[in-house]
């Protein structure tokens, strides 16, 4: 049983998380190639190289190749083989959806126009420079209907589970598990001795309902509601270290980058925010600075005459973190990793419980009926 019912459903969990990881470590570490334009277009070599690209649907040609249009280039996309992904629209309230995973086959479905984020490498097939899935390179394309600059966020909170514990392997598991135990009853029915066996097999196969029954159903909800708040933690973690990406290994010596656009990237330190500014946090949901804090102000870094020290702006490249967190991003990364886990471990300590709780009170229930009729 607690293999059908818990480690199985369980690895799925650890599973899909994983794959998330990935998914968002490869569009970290995509978002930071060099964005294809045309002058770029046309010092390629024959042996290319990785670039992302960001545009609209043009058409879709040979059943397989996407192209896409941007400011200044079409480039053609081989989708044969390759997964792609919906980005759903969040109105910024409850836990945004998962990206949908897409076929290749089925990207005819979506909409002339439709804005798309292009990143893998690009080399010469058919006498022509497309972007080409490739084994060392996994291509990755990303349907979305969202400003550019909201794209990195988006993805990064999105890109995550809603219930670890429900995946692809919970509804089969618990359905080879309530069988087997169905099978275990039968074969001990008519053997006295294996009475207590029977009821206990019987009694098993609603194992997986003892969350969603009350008294305990009040924990389950308390749960939801814990692991939501550990899901946005690590979502803030993941935020907070989106800027340090341009300086680390050298953060905090190294306070300033040169980026592929070539702007100057780094931050300056304010003890209040600016007065005739406005400027967007990179976490929306906590602006408060600490009494001994100071606010980080990350963006291109500017030179206005006047000033000694000049409010950075934001980049030509969309993708780049601008904005400001209320703390030293290193310390408010740990500090959201640390809340997660420990939100986490204490809602699967809170479900538990409730589980026990409604164990506890169906052998009451029991109980009282057996002393009615006996």
């Amino acid at each position: 049983m607690a293999v059908w019912y818990g480690i199985l459903p369980i690895a799925g969990g650890f599973y899909n998380r994983n794959k998330w990881r990935k998914f968002r470590n490869r569009f970290d570490e995509l978002r930071l190639a060099p964005l294809l334009d045309y002058r770029r277009y046309r010092q390629i070599d024959t042996e290319g190289g990785v670039f992302r690209f960001t545009g609209g649907i043009e058409s879709i040609t040979d059943g397989h190749t996407l192209w896409v249009r941007g400011e200044d280039l079409t480039i053609p996309v081989s989708l044969e083989k390759t997964i792609c992904y919906l980005l759903p629209v969040h109105d910024g309230e409850g836990i945004p959806e998962a990206p949908e995973q897409i076929r290749w086959n089925r990207v005819s479905t979506i909409t002339e126009g439709a804005k798309v984020f292009i990143g893998g490498q690009i080399k010469t097939r058919n006498n022509r420079l497309s972007f080409c899935p490739a084994k060392e390179n996994p291509l990755m394309v990303i349907f979305y209907n969202c400003p550019d600059t909201e794209l990195t966020g988006g993805i990064i909170r999105a890109a995550r589970t809603r219930n670890e514990y429900w995946n692809s392997l919970t509804p089969i598991s618990i359905v080879i598990g309530a069988l087997a135990l169905v099978y275990m009853a039968a074969s001990f029915l008519g053997r006295p001795a294996f009475r207590l066996t029977v009821i206990s097999a019987l009694v098993a196969i609603f194992v997986p309902v003892l969350p969603v029954i009350p008294p305990g159903i009040l924990f389950t909800v308390l749960y939801r509601r814990m692991t939501w708040h550990a899901r946005n933690f690590r979502a803030y973690r993941d935020i907070a270290r989106l800027p340090l990406r341009y300086l680390l290994p050298e953060y905090p010596q190294r306070q300033s980058a040169v980026l592929d656009s070539g702007e100057e990237y780094g931050y300056v330190k304010l003890d209040s925010l600016p007065a005739q500014e406005t400027v967007p946090w990179l976490i929306p949901e906590n602006q408060k600075q600490g009494k001994k804090s100071k606010l980080y102000f990350f963006g291109a870094l500017a030179s206005r005459a006047g000033e000694k020290y000049p409010l950075p702006q934001r980049s030509k490249d969309p993708f780049v973190s601008f904005g400001i967190l209320p703390a030293d991003p290193a310390l408010l990364s740990c500090r959201y990793a640390i809340k997660a886990y420990i939100m986490e471990a204490s809602a699967w300590f809170i479900l538990l419980l409730g589980i026990a709780v409604n164990v506890v009170f169906i052998i009451f229930i029991f109980q009282l009926l057996s002393g009615a009729y006996f």
